[in-house]
């Protein structure tokens, strides 16, 4: 048998890598889809039922504690997160703008958007933010902690600060000037020289 036959070509296993990334990727964007379009029609049908007068505390908290018996182990329906669940219906259902961007980010970043959010316009922010470059929680609540918002809403057209990625890293860059360059002076578009 030829030895050059039997030897893989490494280019060819980098570009299986990245097929295997983007379908974990894709994957978990659709678990995470499915989950939030849970949570959704969960807390649709415990609104309808509280508005309705049948449902209150203890039902929903009999509710939690019907689904941890039917499903043994199962997280994330305790009866403090079946209300934020109700919370996060009532937050977004009028808002046809909203109501869509939800679905492509987590749980977690979507409650710290529902609650730490002051406007739908700065809702609507942090959900794109945290959708285009996939924060993590802690990058979520680094980002609102510092009043990303507010600060780019104050800054005037000549010094608008926009968000993008830095191109040799890859990671978001929180503040970057129109003509690229930040405090330090270094232009972030362009590699180390």
């Amino acid at each position: 048998m030829n030895d050059e036959l039997a030897t893989p070509d490494r280019e060819d296993f980098t570009e299986l890598l990245s097929i295997i990334e983007r379908a974990r990727e894709n994957a978990y964007r659709a678990v995470n889809r499915e989950l939030i379009t849970m949570y959704w029609d969960v807390g649709q049908h415990v609104s309808k039922r509280v508005h309705n007068g049948g449902w209150g505390k203890s039902v929903v908290k009999e509710f939690s504690a019907f689904v941890q018996r039917k499903y043994a182990g199962i997280q994330g329906f305790s009866p403090q997160n079946i209300w934020r669940m109700k919370q996060f219906y009532e937050t977004y259902s009028s808002n046809e703008k909203l109501s869509p961007l939800v679905r492509e980010i987590s749980w977690s970043n979507n409650l710290l958007v529902m609650t730490g959010a002051k406007t739908a316009e700065e809702q609507e922010f942090y959900l794109r933010l945290s959708a285009q470059f996939n924060y993590s929680k802690r990058e979520l609540e680094r980002q609102m902690d510092s009043m990303l918002y507010e600060r780019t809403v104050i800054s005037d057209e000549k010094n608008k600060l926009i968000l993008t990625r830095c191109p040799v890293s890859g990671i978001p860059v929180e503040l970057v000037q129109p003509f690229g360059r930040r405090s330090g002076g270094r232009d972030l578009r362009q590699p180390n020289q």
